[in-house]
Order: structure tokens, then C-alpha cells, then sequence
């Protein structure tokens, strides 16, 4: 999440500058979309640093809430590839649409990895438990 923050940052910076000098509409979406979800990468870090800074201390209720609220702002910020790949079309078909098709199967890989299944969480549970008494 880290990379995706900074180049979406050199993203909207150099491209922006470009857009001033010599301005089109698809690069114009392309970084409305990309500056839509800049808020909800930064509400991630912040979300994520507060959760490591408080580990142990927050109920478990509070722990699964600020999670949710993490997942849903990291799919978010996967929306910010959807402009990258814009300009990347813009610069080339090709790439464009190569760029886009990665960016899915890579997306789908990594919420694949992130997924609990049933005898993880079982066993996180019974960890937990253990350590609790």
C-alpha cells in the first residue's frame, strides 16, 4: 500500500504539471479518479498505525471494526489503478490494457492471500484463547 501511495503522489504531481501545460480529458479523469482515493491510503496508514501502537489494549469488537474499515479503504485505493491504467492507455492500447488486466488477476491475488480460511482462524482462536488464560 505503501508504493501504491507514492506513486499515486508522483502520479498526480508530474502528470498534474503535464495537464497544466497541455491539457486532455482521459488524463483529466484519470487523475479525479487517482486524487479520489489519495484520503482513503492515508485513512489506511492511519488505521494500520493505530492498531500496531495499540495492540492488546482495544476490545476485540473495536479490532474487527477498524479492520472492516481498513479492507474497505484498501479497495479503495485499488481503485487509484484503474486511473493509472487510464494513462497508460492513453499512452498505448497495449499497455493500457495490460496494465488493467494484471492489475485485476494481482488484485484478486492478494485478497485471496488475505482471507482467513476456516482452519487459520480456527487455530488464531484457540492461540488466543490460550494466551488469555
Amino acid at each position: 500500500m505503501a508504493a501504491l501511495l507514492g506513486t499515486n503522489t508522483a502520479v498526480m504531481l508530474f502528470q498534474g504539471m503535464e495537464q497544466e501545460a497541455n491539457p486532455t480529458q482521459i488524463r483529466e479523469v484519470a487523475l479525479t479518479i487517482i486524487a479520489s482515493t489519495l484520503p482513503f491510503q492515508a485513512i489506511y496508514f492511519l488505521i494500520y498505525t493505530f492498531l500496531l501502537e495499540n495492540n492488546g489494549k482495544l476490545s476485540p469488537h473495536m479490532v474487527k471494526k477498524l479492520k472492516t474499515a481498513s479492507n474497505i479503504c484498501q479497495l479503495f485505493a485499488y481503485i487509484s489503478l484503474v486511473g493509472v491504467a487510464m494513462l497508460w492507455y492513453n499512452l498505448s492500447i497495449w499497455v493500457g490494457v495490460a496494465f488493467l488486466t494484471s492489475t485485476a488477476f494481482a488484485m484478486v491475488l492478494v485478497r485471496y492471500a488475505m482471507m482467513t480460511d476456516e482452519e487459520s482462524r480456527d487455530e488464531m482462536q484457540a492461540n488466543a484463547t490460550e494466551q488469555g488464560s
